[in-house]
């Protein structure tokens, strides 16, 4: 499993007693019980740990200082990043401000030298602001160069009394039993974090539900009034061989009233493909790159019912950011796997755990509540183990 990969390379890297410990993207591909894993040993680490990461809980919980490279220059902060957030934004919201009343006594200075230049009784006041305003500068503000997308799913309709309904769902890939007898209802406002500790589980389920696989055995039935979206965990499919420029990939999916090319490249350059990016071919993008141009199609469906299969994968920050606060103000239904604690905790309302033996699902908690909840996680651990 690659958590144990991982417990193998820290321990190569620490074979030395190292005093920096160096780690690039270390909870990739890791569960909730490996990251907090993780994250103990390095809480408990004696030395230096650089760390960069995508995982802002993570980050959260482990780091003491944070370095913000931003113009080629890095910046030190002390705190998580949840400080450095809230700190860099507030020191750019003072220096905007204080640059604000600059401006204002410019500009007074400029109307009273225009008034009295002229004026003998006043000139000797118009000189002395004149030096005045010399000697106010405007201190040089370079906003971040950080850019956000857009993201915000509308969908056209309201979910009736039915949602999804699934019974006893079971499938065998290359031999092992992935899923097995998987059996729930969900209900039309469930927002659903499914959990495995195998993601070629989660994975098969997805594909099941949006018809992309068939089961061994079971059958599941969406509500009438649903209508559903979906990124999976890899969507090469929708790219690979395919030589269309983003702009007419995206047309493909857009209705009669938004495939003009004004629209779309309006609604591109808000998922920050800007000019003549659009012009670039799809086969040809990065991960990242083609995460937003999937969630542009998402968006464009106005489906009631979204599945995200990983959809953190490949994104930076910023559009994890842009994600989390598009899936909080969404009025519909989510059925969402994700390693990312943050875009969980702050998302789902239920979470279901799809286990070799079976589904133990838990409504109305959170994320956070899941995990911390002593006597739910050894039932799991018990399905787990076929108890």
């Amino acid at each position: 499993m690659k958590a144990d990969k991982i417990k193998v390379l820290l321990a190569q890297a620490l074979f030395g007693k190292p005093d920096n410990l160096l780690l690039d993207e270390p909870t990739n591909g890791l569960d909730a019980a490996a990251i907090e894993w993780l994250s103990d040993f390095i809480l408990n680490f004696p030395n230096t740990v650089i760390v960069v990461s995508h995982d802002r809980h993570f980050l959260n919980t482990v780091c003491t200082h944070m370095a913000d490279v931003d113009f080629g220059k890095i910046k030190l902060y002390v705190g998580n990043y949840d400080f450095w957030l809230q700190s860099s934004q507030l020191a750019a919201k003072m220096a905007a401000d204080q640059n604000a009343k600059k401006e204002e006594k410019i500009k007074e200075l400029q109307a009273f030298i225009a008034r009295f230049s002229a004026n003998a009784s006043k000139s000797k006041q118009a000189t002395s602001r004149k030096k005045m305003l010399d000697k106010i500068t405007l201190d040089d503000i370079q906003p971040s160069s950080r850019r956000y997308p857009f993201v915000g799913f509308t969908p056209e309709r309201e979910i009736g009394n039915d949602l999804l309904r699934v019974e006893g769902l079971s499938k065998t890939i290359d031999g092992e039993k992935v899923l097995d007898n998987i059996t729930f209802t969900l209900r039309r406002d469930d927002k659903v974090a499914f959990l495995s500790r195998n993601d070629i589980a989660l994975s098969a389920f997805f594909d099941i539900i949006m018809g992309k696989m068939e089961a061994d055995s079971g059958s599941f039935e969406w509500g009438v009034t649903t209508s559903q979206t979906y990124l999976p965990k890899n969507s090469g499919d929708e790219f690979d061989d395919v030589h269309l420029t983003i702009v007419d990939w995206l047309r493909q999916y857009a209705s009669k009233e938004e495939s003009d090319n004004t629209f779309l490249r309006s609604f591109l350059g808000r998922m920050l493909f800007s000019g003549e990016d659009v012009m670039k071919e799809v086969n040809v993008l990065s991960g990242g790159e083609k995460v937003r141009c999937m969630l542009s199609k998402m968006m464009l469906s106005k489906a009631n019912v979204l599945v995200l299969d990983q959809p953190t994968n490949h994104l930076d920050l910023e559009s994890i950011t842009a994600l989390n606060d598009g899936l909080i103000k969404f009025k519909g239904a989510i059925l969402m796997a994700s390693h990312d604690y943050e875009v969980l905790n702050t998302t789902c309302n239920r979470v279901i755990e799809l286990t070799p033996n079976g589904a133990f699902d838990r409504i109305d908690t959170t994320y956070e509540e899941y995990l911390e909840n002593k006597d739910v996680q050894q039932r799991v651990n018990d399905l787990y183990q076929g108890k």
